[in-house]
């Protein structure tokens, strides 16, 4: 049996990790010499924040807002909530077919949230990928966020290949496999250099008036 997943619980937890990426790796060192300690972006467990990832899925933030909003107004962020609504009520919130389906599916999947805690970072990425309408990216989010797994790297992110493609002076963006090989490096800490590049990422958008 492997050593426990480390936890990002903490900023100290943060920290540590930020500084053994600047010593070595010197893209991140800028990133830590320029910028504060990122957030710890952490979510809570369970249901309601995989759900919301759904949401979020190939529409816009602000769209995604507004249903969460509805939904959260009808209180169908549980799943004795939305198994009760049904399709109908999910519909009237605004989600699509596709997305009703998956919403009905993790509900009654019977998906045990508190047991992933206790899981390694790989069998929690198998277990949230075998439930209906989570890919890659969405359970390495979830992982990331809401288990505060140190050591994950959402490589399918297209904000964190930007950043990539920025800080490395990339002339192009790098494809999942490609950032997933550079991530590597980062290890055990990618779920800090994933934070590291959200927040480069931010601030360079911010410095081109993009944001």
């Amino acid at each position: 049996m492997g050593e426990p997943p480390v936890i990002l619980r903490d900023e100290s937890v943060l920290a540590r990790g930020r500084d053994w990426l600047a010593e070595h790796d010197a893209g991140l060192r800028r990133v830590a010499q320029g910028l504060p300690l990122p957030p710890l972006r952490r979510r809570p467990e369970g249901y309601a924040t995989l759900l919301q990832a759904i949401v979020g899925q190939q529409v816009s933030t602000a769209a995604a807002a507004a249903i969460w909003s509805r939904l959260e107004s009808a209180g169908l962020i549980t799943p004795q909530a939305v198994l009760a609504s049904g399709e109908e009520g999910l519909r009237a919130a605004g989600l699509s077919r596709p997305k009703i389906r998956y919403a009905l599916g993790i509900a009654g999947s019977g998906m045990d949230f508190a047991a992933l805690a206790q899981l390694g970072d790989q069998q929690v990425i198998a277990e949230l990928t075998a439930l209906p309408g989570i890919g890659l990216w969405t359970a390495e989010i979830y992982a990331t966020t809401a288990l505060g797994r140190a050591d994950i790297l959402p490589a399918g992110d297209l904000a964190l290949q930007e950043a990539t493609r920025l800080l490395y002076g990339l002339n192009d963006r790098p494809a999942e496999a490609a950032l997933r090989e550079r991530a590597l490096l980062w290890s055990p800490w990618r779920g800090v250099a994933a934070r590291m590049l959200w927040s480069y990422y931010r601030a360079e958008k911010q410095r081109e008036g993009i944001l």
